[in-house]
């Protein structure tokens, strides 16, 4: 039996100044998993959607060791805030609001994500 992934034409957009910026196909995104993507002027950015289908995203680069692997982060909740670890370090971060949930005087990025 051979599995294919499960296709839409739906495209994962990110507000990006005053336009849109589409990251990928929907169809990519695995649940609790993130993705990378590379942005216009050469940033990363890690993609999200969660188990109820709720898209984040957040800038890539873990602010604590400069390395871009947020995207590759375990993901999870905390009093009912939705956050991803860093793989590295183990630093919490918002997924709504980027905010450091083990210091609060740290944050990345977080975008306006939508499917379209």
């Amino acid at each position: 039996m051979t599995l294919a992934l499960e296709t839409t034409d739906l495209k994962v957009q990110l507000q990006l100044a005053d336009d849109w910026f589409t990251v990928c196909d929907l169809s990519v995104l695995i649940p609790g998993r993130g993705v990378a993507a590379l942005l216009p002027d050469g940033r990363q950015v890690a993609v999200f959607q969660d188990r109820s289908g709720a898209l984040y995203a957040l800038d890539n680069r873990d602010p604590f060791t400069g390395a871009a692997v947020l995207s590759r982060g375990l993901t999870g909740t905390h009093q009912g805030r939705p956050f991803v670890a860093s793989p590295l370090l183990k630093q919490r971060f918002d997924l709504a609001t980027g905010e450091c949930l083990d210091d609060e005087t740290v944050r990345v990025r977080a975008y306006e994500v939508r499917a379209r």
